[in-house]
């Protein structure tokens, strides 16, 4: 499958590209596509319209996002879909235009997952913005590097108080014998995340969300991460502090996680 670029339905232009390139003000979601629909489709719409609001002053409209997704992948198979909000009337010398942005969708091969287990480095940091899935990554990039420039596979953060909040790319969960504990804090609400949680149910699991200091990791049996590409993985070490998940526990997340239909887009 060869990667694919459009926007508002059309092929990008160089011109569109170059804005993208030098501005880095907008918002995004991503996902897998299978079947023709997507898991979680409606918390990926939701996002995008509350960004949009948010940063432009105006939705796109569930409507039009759905024929440019379907336009976009057209006659494809199992895909991966980024859609990106953007608009070139903003700048950091005209940051005031109140508006509709525009939408670039980008199709590609659907990724593997992050890993099948990691171990992670605690690393003080808050993104800015956390609510949003904003395309200013370059914290989260040096915040990778410098997990792995010590050792370790991807960075977990705290904020100065040493509440826990979320990775990288990724929202964590801990358990505690069947229960899931989600960390309490400024973050991204993840769509894996929220999958997990409603499909905990048929797993024979129970979810909760709490405040979370890394001081409290003794508590707990297991750690994962979820995010759309990989809908739980295990977390094997959290700084010098071990994990051991239990026999099927990464099994039962993900099928809490594929409980969810796949909504046509």
């Amino acid at each position: 499958m060869s990667p694919t670029l459009s926007i508002d339905g059309q092929p990008a232009t160089a011109d569109d590209l170059i804005h993208v390139a030098l501005i880095n003000y907008g918002a995004y979601t991503s996902f897998r596509v299978e079947q023709g629909g997507a898991r979680g489709l409606d918390l990926h719409l939701a996002r995008l319209e509350a960004e949009a609001l948010e940063l432009f002053g105006e939705a796109v409209g569930e409507a039009r996002l759905r024929d440019l997704m379907r336009a976009a992948v057209a006659g494809r198979g199992a895909c991966w879909l980024r859609v990106g909000l953007f608009s070139p009337e903003i700048s950091p010398r005209t940051p005031d235009w109140r508006g509709r942005p525009r939408v670039m969708i980008s199709v590609s091969p659907p990724p593997p997952p992050l890993a099948q287990n990691v171990r992670v480095q605690v690393q003080t940091y808050g993104r800015e913005a956390p609510h949003l899935k904003h395309v200013a990554t370059f914290g989260l990039i040096r915040a990778r590097r410098l997990a792995r420039a010590a050792g370790f596979d991807d960075a977990l953060f705290m904020d100065v108080e040493g509440r826990i909040s979320e990775g990288s790319l990724w929202n964590i969960g801990f358990i505690s014998g069947n229960d899931v504990v989600w960390p309490q804090a400024p973050m991204l609400a993840g769509v894996a995340q929220a999958l997990v949680q409603r499909g905990l149910g048929a797993s024979g699991l129970t979810g909760r969300t709490e405040p979370l200091h890394v001081d409290e990791l003794g508590r707990f049996d297991a750690a994962f991460l979820c995010n759309s590409a990989t809908p739980a993985c295990a977390i094997a070490a959290i700084g010098d502090r071990d994990f051991t998940s239990p026999a099927g526990l990464i099994e039962r997340l993900q099928g809490a996680w594929a409980s969810s239909p796949v909504q046509p887009l």
